[in-house]
């Protein structure tokens, strides 16, 4: 079975650290690939359109040698354009949809964006001093002690691929208009939320559960990045929802 995993905003494939290890390590019959939003890791060179349905056609173009059908698992902006992949693909081409700390239209403006995150994303994409603002994004995504040395490889990260303001704009602009269509994309997709995350009220996830009869677990203390915060925890709910 190949995988697609998929980051959030202004995030890589370099930010999930060893986290795809671990799945290959828990799954070895199965393979997974991290793929990179436009504007983001290898196509950072590239803009990134401002709708998740362009970013879509972007990511799935990348994918296009990769034998479906195929699972899609993603995290916070990259579950908006899992979900709108889901709904736009063939019957039976998504085997799989596991979406982490994501939001769409469904839910209020209050749950997808905490009103006390803005000003500190405001002053994020503002700030001038690289390492300070990737140990600032660190600290509002994770719940847990970020040790230097990982601030540092992600300023590292920063400083090989550059996302452009420009292209974070366009990110946002992008997730804030995000709304799925009516269409239940497919039977069961297993929703993973962060009961303590602060950027996106874990009732964002509910609400897609709820619409959609879909599988729900809640984590009780991780941050918005839980890939970051418990990896083996998403490696445990994934086994067990798996089919036998």
């Amino acid at each position: 079975m190949h995988w697609i995993l998929l980051r959030g905003l202004t995030r890589e494939h370099a930010h999930w650290g060893d986290f795809p290890s671990r799945l290959r390590e828990a799954f070895p019959d199965h393979l997974f690939h991290t793929v990179d939003l436009p504007g983001t890791g290898v196509h950072y060179r590239e803009n990134s359109p401002s709708t998740v349905a362009a970013i879509r056609e972007k990511v799935s173009g990348q994918v296009s040698h990769i034998p479906g059908p195929f699972s899609i698992l993603a995290l916070s902006m990259g579950g908006m354009v899992a979900l709108d992949w889901a709904q736009q693909a063939a019957d039976g081409q998504i085997q799989n949809l596991v979406l982490i700390n994501t939001s769409s239209g469904f839910s209020p403006p209050w749950q997808r964006m905490r009103p006390g995150v803005w000003p500190r994303i405001l002053r994020l994409l503002a700030r001038q001093e690289l390492f300070d603002r990737e140990r600032d994004i660190l600290r509002l995504t994770s719940n847990r002690e970020v040790p230097l040395s990982l601030a540092k490889q992600w300023y590292s990260i920063q400083r090989q691929r550059p996302v452009s303001t420009r292209n974070a704009i366009n990110q946002l602009a992008a997730a804030a208009r995000y709304k799925p269509g009516e269409k239940r994309p497919v039977p069961d997709a297993l929703i993973l939320a962060s009961r303590g995350d602060r950027i996106v009220h874990w009732r964002c996830s509910s609400t897609l559960e709820e619409r959609w009869q879909w599988t729900m677990k809640l984590h009780p203390d991780a941050g918005h990045d839980l890939p970051l915060d418990d990896p083996e925890w998403i490696i445990q709910q994934i086994r067990n929802w798996l089919p036998r």
